[in-house]
């Protein structure tokens, strides 16, 4: 991307390309924009959309349908085929499984899975054995990664499959897949805003119906951005209960986890998780489990910092992936989940809380999205400060986890069982979004002040410029 000093520069740049016609560099000057914001730690959870960019998306996606001249047929729409355009299945990830969840609550339509592939190769074998053969799905790649050749492509599947209702989650940057559906090919057009804490193409598209799945996006959305949007819970396949006779604390010590991938804890931020675990296993003297696959360097640093603090590695106990976090928690006789940091995750969150099992958030130096907290039960403990985590998991006794386990399945029976998926989709009940847990969030400006500060130093820049290039790299060759 050419060094623009402004964002009026930089537009200026993208509309020079779409006059002269060239729609494939103006496709790649979006979604390169929107990587570097998206790969910044000052931008996170302060930037989540651009009216100038979605429209400039929408404008190419339109002149480039006009310039295919397809016959579109209205009266050829299909009322029960589904069709989801997708930047990339991967092996695990929230959007996924909510992918999973409109397709398993509608078994007898027909669902189409798009992919433009242009941040790299998808796990297509894995996401079909979610299925048996009684599903009428079918998954197609674009033969190409070019933008424009992938924007054609997409644009003629559309007209081919005919579909009433498309469902749009794109990744963040992914231009081609907002720029590909446009007014003629659909009825319903609905962007899923599972890419909600960063910049995220199609957030302002007029055409889409909004969804926010959370409550924390859709009060943001809705009175932040002022998007007339529609909320839709998540929800998890319920594996049961915490079953009986397993009891909390049974080892006499307590036993935590938390599950998620790098992504959500290699971050830089005031408290480390590779610290502070380490301290927490040498004050809980229990055991800590790790689900979700973590670098290298983070667990040379876990190992570390449990040598150092006189704690054997064995309580230490890391499973790159599980097919069910819910199972795994049973399985490993958990006792309180602690949700990840700096980034919560919602969809193990609320596998947690299915599972009967409490739960301790943390709440985020400036961002509620990133805190999740408002997911959770009424009353649900959250920290700020390291130490106090640290007093809750020493203090907290079985009687508490008891009486908290009962709490948390209930919060989940309430708002995220799959029945509740079924009535929005099929029979079109609409689902108000649960008020926000903490009514007035206030932002830590000291805290936020000194870690904004390391972030422009040499070593950060150096770390965040390699990390790009790695980043494209996988996406182009992997």
């Amino acid at each position: 991307m050419n060094d623009y000093k402004s964002f009026v520069l930089l537009k200026q740049g993208i509309l020079d390309f779409i006059t002269k016609e060239d729609y494939d560099s103006a496709l790649i000057l979006i979604h390169d924009f929107v990587d570097r914001i998206i790969t910044e730690p000052l931008c996170t959870s302060t930037i989540l959309g651009s009216s100038e960019l979605d429209y400039l998306c929408s404008y190419i996606g339109s002149a480039n349908l006009k310039r295919l001249n397809l016959t579109l047929v209205d009266s050829c729409l299909q009322i029960d085929s589904y069709v989801y355009i997708v930047t990339k299945i991967q092996k695990s990830g929230g959007y996924i499984r909510v992918i999973e969840d409109f397709i398993k609550s509608k078994p007898e339509s027909s669902h189409v899975i798009l992919i433009s592939g242009l941040e790299g190769k998808s796990e297509i074998d894995l996401f079909l054995s979610r299925f048996d053969v009684s599903y009428n799905l079918d998954i197609k790649v674009s033969p190409s990664r070019q933008y424009l050749l992938t924007l054609s492509w997409l644009q003629r599947e559309l007209v081919e499959i005919g579909a009433k209702t498309v469902y749009l989650f794109n990744h963040h940057q992914d231009s081609v897949a907002v720029a590909s559906l446009q007014p003629g090919l659909f009825k319903n057009a609905f962007f899923y805003h599972h890419c909600d804490h960063h910049l995220s193409l199609g957030v302002h598209v007029k055409y889409f119906e909004h969804i926010d799945f959370h409550p924390m996006g859709y009060h943001f959305c809705r009175d932040g951005l002022g998007i007339d949007n529609k909320y839709i819970p998540l929800i998890s396949e319920d594996k049961g209960c915490r079953p009986q006779g397993l009891s909390f604390k049974q080892d006499g010590y307590l036993v935590t986890a938390t599950a998620a991938r790098s992504n959500k804890i290699e971050i830089s931020y005031y408290v480390s998780y590779e610290d502070l675990i380490p301290k927490l296993l040498s004050v809980t003297n229990g055991k800590h489990v790790h689900i979700g696959n973590l670098s290298p360097w983070a667990l040379f640093k876990i190992n570390r910092q449990l040598k150092k603090a006189g704690v054997s590695n064995e309580r230490f106990i890391y499973i790159p992936w599980v097919p069910s976090v819910w199972k795994a928690l049973h399985q490993f006789r958990v006792d309180l989940y602690i949700a990840s940091f700096p980034y919560g995750g919602c969809l193990t969150l609320i596998e947690a809380m299915g599972a009967g099992v409490p739960v301790a958030l943390h709440k985020h130096i400036y961002s509620r999205v990133l805190s999740c907290i408002d997911i959770a039960y009424k009353d649900v403990f959250y920290w700020k400060d390291p130490k106090k985590l640290l007093d809750y998991c020493k203090n907290i006794t079985s009687d508490d986890l008891e009486k908290l386990s009962r709490i948390a399945r209930k919060q989940y029976e309430k708002y995220h069982d799959p029945r509740i998926l079924v009535d929005v989709l099929n029979h079109s009940k609409i689902i108000e979004a649960p008020p926000n847990i903490i009514k007035c969030f206030e932002v830590n400006t000291d805290e936020m002040t000194f870690w904004m500060e390391k972030q422009v130093s040499i070593n950060h820049l150096i770390k965040r410029t390699v990390y790009r290039f790695m980043k494209r790299m996988r996406a182009r060759f992997f």
